[in-house]
């Protein structure tokens, strides 16, 4: 088979495909479910932030499982997991039973990137390593631009309780296809003998940077002692919280602020997510088209990071503006920071090796997921409290160019790191 590798990002991104589909369920038909359980802004704070609890945890103990068993039969495990968990929020009888299965959910669906990371590093040489994290990336539009439509039929044919039992069904059917396919580049035995000398031609030359052997002595809390991973936990503590507001809100700001009803839910909503999915793809192939046309890595890198930051402050504008404008502002700032984080993804593979890849993508993004719990908590608060949400969009207007000079300051280059077993650098 021509090309494997490439299939590979097919798969993946149908996997974030279904992570982003499973994690929608609830805010899509949150309405319906105020209605039948009288769940607080409160409380739906709260059910967000236990999902990114646990998923903050999974996401970086996910890393590490993809370390240790390996990218094939963690994934499965996990897709399995995460699928049976939004099965079961569909025969729960109040808040109780919902906290206690959206809680699972996360710890499932916690390490869905990082492994996702580690199969990319193990597949792409470093130049396709953005364009296939822009796959797989597009994977969570892809999801959320189904989601809304989806869902709100489901609720208008079934009901609400069905929306869960049938997305995490899709979950299963691809947890068997991923253990039945995927395989190492050396011993896949679809991949032809021109795509193998690639792929190892390419592992080799990182070898020559002396990085890979040292990677595989070296200690996961060693890590927090590079500039570089400090700066990214900080990063993805800030941003991510941008990202997880606008997917667990953003029903709910349609239905509270603007009058939407289920069905106007499922006609307008995928709309922002359909321009996350073209900031996702533009991201990774601009990063790409950058480096093939002679920029360094560095460069290249710090260009498409700068172009997306410069697009969030656009969020300011979305209160104040009438529907069919806010929702314009709103499709901006999800090209924006998806198109960030492609690149930001991208970033545990370009610095360090095959042997740490899942441990650092596993690390900043639970740090991203506790900024996100966090924010929820104090959007919750504000909503209850003060019933606005103004300061929220001004405060995420921002968070991206902050995020942006901080790594101008902190990744001085973007280029292959050297990690040593004894820590010493």
């Amino acid at each position: 088979m021509r090309n494997l590798r490439w299939y590979i990002a097919i798969v993946l991104t149908l996997a974030t495909a279904i992570n982003y589909l499973d994690r929608q369920t609830l805010p899509v038909v949150i309405s319906q479910l105020q209605k039948e359980f009288s769940i607080s802004e409160t409380q739906f704070a709260a059910l967000n932030s236990l999902f990114l609890l646990s998923y903050a945890i999974m996401y970086a103990g996910g890393g590490r499982i993809a370390d240790w068993l390996g990218t094939r039969l963690g994934y499965s495990i996990m897709m399995v997991w995460w699928s049976l968990s939004c099965m079961a929020q569909g025969l729960v009888g109040g808040f109780r039973g919902l906290a206690t299965f959206r809680f699972m959910l996360g710890m499932g669906e916690g390490g869905s990137f990082p492994t996702s990371a580690k199969s990319v590093s193990e597949w792409f040489p470093a130049r396709e390593r953005s364009m296939a994290f822009g796959m797989f990336n597009t994977g969570s539009s892809i999801g959320a631009v189904m989601a809304p439509p989806l869902l709100a039929l489901i609720v208008v044919l079934l009901s609400w309780r069905w929306v869960f039992i049938i997305s995490g069904g899709v979950g299963i059917l691809w947890a068997v296809l991923w253990f039945l396919f995927y395989r190492l580049p050396k011993k896949h035995p679809n991949i032809t003998e021109e795509e193998s000398h690639l792929i190892l031609k390419s592992q080799e030359e990182e070898r020559e940077l002396d990085i890979t052997r040292q990677a595989q002595r070296v200690k996961w809390l060693s890590l927090f002692s590079y500039k570089e991973v400090r700066c990214l936990l900080v990063v993805k503590f800030l941003t991510d919280s941008v990202w997880f507001f606008y997917i667990f809100w953003l029903p709910k700001y349609l239905t509270d602020t603007r009058g939407f009803n289920i069905k106007e839910i499922g006609y307008y909503a995928w709309i922002p997510y359909a321009a996350a999915g073209f900031g996702s793809m533009f991201g990774g192939w601009l990063s790409s088209f950058l480096m093939k046309k002679g920029l360094t890595l560095n460069a290249s890198r710090k260009i498409a990071l700068g172009i997306s930051a410069a697009l969030m402050p656009v969020a300011a504008l979305v209160v104040p503006s009438p529907t069919g404008l806010a929702i314009v502002f709103i499709s901006i700032a999800f090209l924006g920071h998806q198109f960030w984080s492609v690149i930001i993804q991208t970033l545990p593979a370009d610095l360090y090796p095959q042997g740490a890849v899942g441990s650092v993508a596993g690390l900043i993004g639970a740090s991203g997921s506790f900024g996100a719990m966090i924010f929820a908590m104090i959007v919750g608060f504000i909503l209850e409290n003060y019933h606005s949400y103004g300061p929220i969009f001004i405060t995420i207007s921002l968070l991206h160019p902050i995020s942006f000079g901080l790594i101008l300051l902190m990744i001085r280059s973007i280029s292959p790191l050297k990690v040593f077993a004894n820590n010493k650098h």
